[in-house]
């Protein structure tokens, strides 16, 4: 179990220092690389206590640290407006209480006695309502708050790079729940069996491969959002104010914008970049696709995307081009999503388009 400690506490301590040294580091960057130092400090108490106390060590969860902190840099990158601030502190409390309440009643763990009727019950109970609560709190928080992201991603960008998906963070919450669901079953087994079992060793140890987890994919995630200033009105336009003359104003915007300027051909587009175009506050112009051209924006920039494509195989100037060069040319920014958006708009790929033309 020590060497679990303390490969864990490297671990975690040497991909904090690789992400806090990150060229464009930002916010959610910040926050992670505070996050896995926090890690290795957990590590190091846990290898600590095993030292002085051995096999009967201290009562404490890790997770009341890992819980909020994978919501709040979940948080920091997938909210536009996120910022750090000490009132976000408060997500710790219920670690420092319990872990200091610890040391200071020094209570040990002992599973096959968790229920015994001694002065420390009422500590216990608290201790193992508030696990549960944080744990199904923040899991449903936090699979929510992605949830969102991946189904705004299409208001949000006309090219979805794999950065902006988060999947591994989706993978992260599965395997998470999973082991949660281990570890109580793991625990009621041995309570009434009357062992302590292997629940230290399996807690640490799933502890230990979600560090790797975050050093690894951390270190390679981008920055999803520029930070904005919160704006006026809602994203959602539940109870839209915006009279139909206005609304049939800035849909003409747009069409003259994508008919003359030819954004679509960024392959970086954004609904924020279209809304500096044209003047437009990003809520009503995504409102406006939504509900009078019954798209998403990236529907929007990706159909005409496609029909310049079109064009383009249909050009006997750009025969000796490839059908690669003459998606990239037309705004997209990969081959494979090129192929699949062309195909899902056309029902053909672009060759048996080309072919179909001949």
């Amino acid at each position: 179990m020590e060497i679990i400690a303390w490969i864990g506490c490297s671990t975690a301590l040497f991909a904090g220092i690789l992400i806090s040294a990150k060229i464009n580091i930002g916010t959610s960057d910040k926050l992670l690389s505070a996050w896995l130092f926090l890690m290795a400090f957990e590590f190091a108490t846990f290898g600590i206590d095993r030292l002085v106390f051995g096999d009967e060590y201290l009562l404490s969860n890790p997770f009341f640290l890992f819980n909020p902190a994978l919501y709040l840099y979940i948080l920091s990158l997938t909210d536009k407006t996120f910022s750090l601030r000490y009132i976000q502190l408060l997500h710790l409390l219920p670690y420092v209480f319990f872990e200091s309440t610890a040391y200071f009643i020094k209570e040990i763990r002992e599973i096959p006695y968790f229920l015994a009727g001694d002065a420390n019950l009422w500590f216990r109970m608290l201790f193992a309502s508030g696990a549960f609560v944080s744990w199904v709190s923040y899991s449903l928080l936090s699979i929510i708050r992605v949830h969102r992201h991946r189904v705004n991603l299409l208001d949000e960008f006309s090219t979805i790079d794999s950065y902006k998906k988060i999947t591994w963070i989706l993978f992260l919450l599965v395997f998470y729940i999973l082991f949660w669901i281990g570890a109580l079953a793991m625990g009621f087994a041995n309570y009434f069996t009357g062992r302590e079992g292997l629940i230290p060793f399996f807690t640490y140890s799933a502890l230990l491969l979600q560090t790797y987890i975050l050093g690894f994919y951390g270190l390679k995630q981008q920055t999803i959002f520029e930070y904005t200033a919160v704006q006026n009105g809602s994203e959602r336009y539940l109870k839209s104010r915006l009279q139909p003359s206005y609304k049939a104003k800035v849909r003409k915007k747009i069409d003259e914008c994508f008919e003359t300027e030819r954004p679509y051909l960024d392959p970086e587009l954004t609904v924020g970049k279209l809304s500096e175009m044209l003047n437009i506050s990003r809520h009503v112009l995504t409102e406006v696709i939504n509900t009078d051209l019954n798209k998403n924006f990236y529907q929007l920039v990706n159909e005409y995307r496609v029909e310049e494509v079109k064009k383009g195989l249909a050009d006997p100037r750009k025969k000796h081009f490839s059908i690669e060069a003459i998606g990239y040319d037309c705004g997209f920014n990969s081959k494979s999503t090129f192929f699949t958006v062309f195909k899902n708009i056309t029902g053909y790929t672009p060759s048996q388009y080309k072919d179909n033309r001949g």
